[in-house]
């Protein structure tokens, strides 16, 4: 016991400390000598920034050792994760507390104005043009999913990205998302003359909840075709629970050796990559863009060449992704805000402030539509492209840190005690409110059609959206896909029959021909077009999936069901009429338990009646022709 005692007595020395510090709580000064240095000096920490409760219930040395030393990894964790360590956790969970209950406005002396941005049409020469640039600027960026959330709220167990994008291929979120990421790699080295080794790095952030199952989906799928010496996963940690407006610590209800912890956002995204040192070997690389995106948007790739164009024709340091939106619509504004201090950023305002702020400063109608027929601030969808250089010049000043929020639920008017604990929270898309006034802040808008179909919600709380709101579930994401793609044949010159309306678990969606590619096959829409000649057609019922990188439309008029599934050194002509019974669409009862998790989700599956098939698996020059 002597030993111990003089271990802890030289520990304390060792940090200029006795342990007085500890006199206020006996239970951990009698525990003291179960520390170590570092564990001693987090010890002291705690104390000082008010945290003495977490010590009262401990038990005597000799009692659930192991657990204290559980204790001290778990805040050992806590400390070095987050920016500054967590007393400036505390401090700043303190002053925001602060605010939150004197009812602070965070916008108090701003003022909102449209921002500049660039609004795109599909298909005009601008388009085109973009898309093109976006093309050879793809081998210098990097891409970074945030992928931190389970699929509880869709219905679904398993993690998000592992989701069916659609269920004519069944081809997964992350699937997808390689796929078009190697696509974009082959085509912007193919305008490098010579040969080109580049690979373009993607970043996964995941969860204590993801982290594995999302490990494990690259690997048992050999990472859907890309290197893995490539794909780069980072674990994003929780933050401390807070009990009141003091910011002291929550204990687990189910563990006295356990703080409570909770999600701190995606925008811990940005300090994870900053701790990591990536960016600095990306930008040594030779790399100028960071592409952030979320888990569950089967579209958004659709908008990446040409907002990546964008962001180089313009020299935009952000360029956030954005749609159209309708005035009072739930989706975020991006915004310009400018300080009566002299102050500006723009950032996205959540669509329940944007209202309230016009209306406070001088826009007496608030968040109104304009001429457009839509509200002039854009829609956010935290799609995000930022040039490397002057991001970690930024980061290297906040350390990553993200500038945060409090949202508590209080248990009365008082605001002193809350229902249950809280947290601070940090979003990706707010990184842009520590920038300078003078840096290059934009958006680039594309249609909803186009670029945006984010798969949310379960069926049942589908069901409830009010009619003509988007539903935002499995259902509605895959017919997006469906109608997305119909729309960009038509504009390349095929007749692609109208949609079908049809109530799908209590979702009215439009049906339209199911058509599905690899994104191989069709990058931008100057590769779509090059690929269909002729006179085509495709009916309603049609089911058409190309998995070829070099298949060619020509003059193909379609009833029914065709897959063409071609090697990449096979060029398929499909050429004539293909009438058969095809896939017929079958509705799913979703609270059915019989059926598979992701058709239930759903609400139907396909019943693959009849289809013509052609694979080419050897490199040469096919006609498919019947």
């Amino acid at each position: 016991m002597a030993s111990t005692v003089d271990s802890t007595a030289h520990i304390l020395s060792q940090l200029g400390l006795d342990d007085d510090f500890a006199s206020p709580v006996p239970n951990l000064k009698k525990n003291l000598n179960l520390l170590s240095e570092e564990q001693v000096g987090l010890a002291k920490m705690l104390m000082e920034m008010g945290q003495s409760h977490l010590f009262e219930q401990w038990a005597n040395p000799g009692v659930d050792d192991d657990q204290k030393k559980g204790f001290f990894e778990q805040v050992a964790r806590l400390n070095s994760s987050y920016p500054g360590g967590l007393a400036s956790y505390i401090k700043t969970a303190r002053g925001l507390l602060a605010d939150s209950k004197d009812g602070k406005n965070p916008f108090d002396g701003f003022t909102p104005s449209v921002p500049t941005g660039e609004n795109l049409t599909f298909a005009d020469d601008n388009f085109t043009n973009f898309e093109e640039v976006g093309i050879k600027e793809a081998r210098k960026a990097a891409f970074v999913l945030v992928a931190g959330g389970l699929g509880e709220r869709l219905g679904y167990n398993g993690i998000k990205v592992s989701l069916p994008v659609e269920t004519t291929t069944g081809a997964c979120f992350l699937q997808h998302y390689i796929e078009y990421i190697l696509a974009l790699q082959d085509a912007s080295c193919k305008l490098l003359p010579g040969e080109c080794q580049t690979q373009i790095p993607f970043v996964i952030m995941t969860s204590d909840d993801t982290h594995a199952r999302t490990l494990e989906l690259l690997e048992s799928n050999s990472y859907f075709g890309m290197q893995s010496t490539q794909v780069k996963l980072l674990k994003q940690e929780k933050v401390a629970c807070l009990d009141d407006n003091d910011a002291r610590l929550a204990v687990d209800p189910h563990n006295k050796y356990k703080i409570q912890t909770k999600p701190h956002g995606h925008g811990d995204v940005h300090a994870l990559l900053y701790s990591s040192g990536l960016l600095k070997v990306w930008l040594v690389a030779g790399l100028k863009w960071v592409l952030f995106f979320q888990d569950t948007n089967g579209l958004l790739f659709r908008a990446v060449p040409a907002a990546l164009g964008v962001s180089a024709t313009k020299q935009y340091r952000v360029n956030s992704v954005a749609v159209p939106r309708k005035a009072k619509e739930a989706i975020g504004g991006i915004t310009r805000l400018t300080h009566s201090d002299g102050r500006a950023m723009v950032i996205n305002v959540e669509y329940n402030q944007l209202d309230p702020l016009l209306k406070a400063t001088g826009h007496p109608e608030g968040d109104a539509n304009c001429e457009t027929g839509y509200s002039p601030y854009p829609g956010n969808i935290n799609q995000l492209i930022l040039e490397l250089g002057p991001y970690i010049e930024e980061l290297t000043k906040t350390g990553g840190a993200i500038q945060e929020f409090v949202n508590p639920k209080y248990k009365d008017a008082s605001k002193t005690s809350f229902k249950s604990s809280t947290r601070l929270e940090c979003m990706m898309q707010d990184y842009p409110k520590t920038l300078p006034a003078s840096a290059r802040v934009g958006f680039t808008t594309m249609d909803s059609w186009l670029a945006y179909a984010p798969v949310k919600n379960n069926p049942e709380d589908a069901a409830k959206v009010p009619k003509g709101n988007p539903y935002h579930s499995a259902t509605s994401g895959e017919m997006a896909i469906y109608r997305s793609n119909s729309l960009i044949l038509k504009k390349a010159g095929v007749e692609v029959a109208g949609p079908e309306l049809q109530v799908i678990s209590g979702q009215e969606v439009e049906v339209w021909p199911r058509i599905t590619w690899k994104p191989k096959w069709g990058l931008t829409f100057s590769q779509i077009k090059k690929r269909v000649s002729g006179s085509c057609s495709i009916s309603q019922r049609s089911t058409l999936v190309i998995k070829g990188k070099k298949v060619n439309l020509k003059n193909l008029s379609l009833d029914g069901a065709l897959v063409v599934d071609a090697a990449d050194d096979a060029e398929v002509d499909v050429v004539g009429s293909v009438k058969n019974k095809g896939w017929t669409l079958e509705t799913v009862d979703y609270k059915n338990t019989a059926e598979p998790e992701v058709e239930r989700i759903r609400g139907f599956k396909f019943n693959k009646i009849e289809q013509l098939e052609g694979k080419y698996s050897e490199p040469g020059q096919f006609t498919l022709k019947y």
